[in-house]
């Protein structure tokens, strides 16, 4: 059986939460300056035009100052003013962390994507948000789980309407949850030759794949952090459960093969494990976190139907969420998605083909059937909507849906 990971790319890992967004929906060539207005008609300011470090960023009635002029769609993802970068707190990743202003350094803190009409920071996933839904001036901006709100609703230079967060034509998303549950069974044929994806909660094994172990519904993997956050997001809602002694452990082997700590008993505890309910909730909320509520809502915001919601949710699977996104990146200079004109017959045939050049930069994915015989033959039929019955090869084996 052949099982396909995800790339880490050189000085990235998924550790980052919400497997961090490194471009923005703009490409690189669009990077322009100007104010960014939100609720109440206010502007994202600086207080008191500072440049300092820290400086608190908040709403403010819009003055034309520089305080006010944020240059948006940088080919690193930063917002950017007075020479500094939109900042989350101390890389905060909780609800409520504050914004402020700071010296560019690269980080997942600074790293924004412009989507639906929301900023979303990808070092933790969430909105750029003013606090309390207030318009008044000297409104603290903060990070919160995206709404969709008035307050996460913001306008950036050189736009005046934001991308539709609908498919162009008929036809549920993909978080429609009978879709969802399709989505699953094409995952698990990929990296569990079974359409059986709940089968998956107890499944752990070392593939000799880079990643140290690999386990659970969605191929989290201890050399990639997406393991640790699941095991703490698990221990934060069972302390004392029986993975939760190996914490430590995990944040020590994090970034490598190693499982120093982990044996002789990690694999047969996440077994035990995978019996409690809150652990398989704990999986299915990680995975939803991580790859698939994200790669769902870029998928909106690009115009694409439920097929190439499912193409954007398995290049993360594979690739990292921010894997998937420098994917995008490079079908952008080749076409462009439904939501800035484009067709999305072309859009997706371009995706995916840079997604198999991708894949073939590893040995480990170079098997690129789960593209040619699966996604792409869905796209020939002008399966949008990837309504079943859906037939399908993977790594040698077919497989029926519906």
């Amino acid at each position: 059986m052949i099982r396909a990971r995800r790339v880490v790319y050189a000085g990235v890992t998924v550790a980052v939460p919400a497997a961090a967004v490194i471009y923005g929906l703009l490409p690189a060539s669009a990077a322009t300056a100007g104010p960014i207005t939100g609720i109440g008609g206010k502007c994202v300011d600086v207080a008191n035009a500072s440049s300092a470090n820290g400086a608190a960023v908040q709403l403010y009635d819009c003055n034309g100052t520089g305080a006010q002029n944020w240059t948006v769609g940088n080919s690193d993802g930063t917002v950017r003013a007075l020479g500094k970068c939109l900042d989350v707190t101390s890389a905060s990743t909780t609800n409520g962390a504050k914004i402020q202003l700071w010296d560019c350094n690269a980080s997942g803190a600074q790293k924004w994507s412009v989507s639906g009409g929301a900023l979303v920071n990808s070092g933790s996933g969430k909105c750029l948000d003013a606090t309390g839904q207030s318009s008044a001036n000297g409104t603290r901006l903060q990070i919160w789980t995206c709404t969709g709100t008035a307050n996460q609703t913001w306008v950036t230079p050189g736009g005046s309407t934001t991308p539709p967060t609908t498919p162009p034509a008929t036809g549920v998303n993909l978080d429609n949850p009978a879709k969802k549950d399709v989505a699953m069974q094409l995952v698990s044929a990929a990296e569990n030759s079974s359409l059986d994806w709940r089968a998956q909660f107890s499944y752990i094994e070392d593939i000799k794949d880079g990643r140290g172990y690999t386990a659970g519904i969605i191929g989290f993997c201890s050399g990639t952090g997406d393991m640790l956050e699941l095991v703490q997001a698990y221990t934060n809602a069972v302390p004392g459960n029986v993975l939760a002694k190996y914490l430590p452990a995990l944040r020590s082997v994090n970034g490598t093969a190693s499982h120093a700590g982990l044996d002789p008993n990690f694999t047969r505890d996440w077994r035990t494990a995978a019996a409690d309910p809150a652990f398989q909730a704990a999986q299915e909320a990680e995975r939803d976190r991580v790859y698939f509520n994200p790669s769902v809502r870029d998928g909106k915001s690009d115009g694409v139907r439920a097929l190439g919601q499912f193409a954007y949710y398995d290049a993360a699977v594979m690739h990292g969420y921010e894997g998937m996104r420098q994917i995008r990146s490079a079908a952008l200079k080749r076409a462009k998605p439904p939501a800035q004109g484009g067709d999305e017959r072309t859009w997706l045939n371009v995706f995916l083909d840079e997604r198999v050049i991708e894949m073939k930069k590893e040995a480990a994915h170079d098997d690129t059937t789960r593209v040619d015989t699966a996604q792409r033959r869905f796209l020939t039929n002008g399966n949008f909507d990837l309504n079943t019955p859906l037939d399908f090869a993977v790594y040698g084996q077919n497989f029926r849906i519906g």
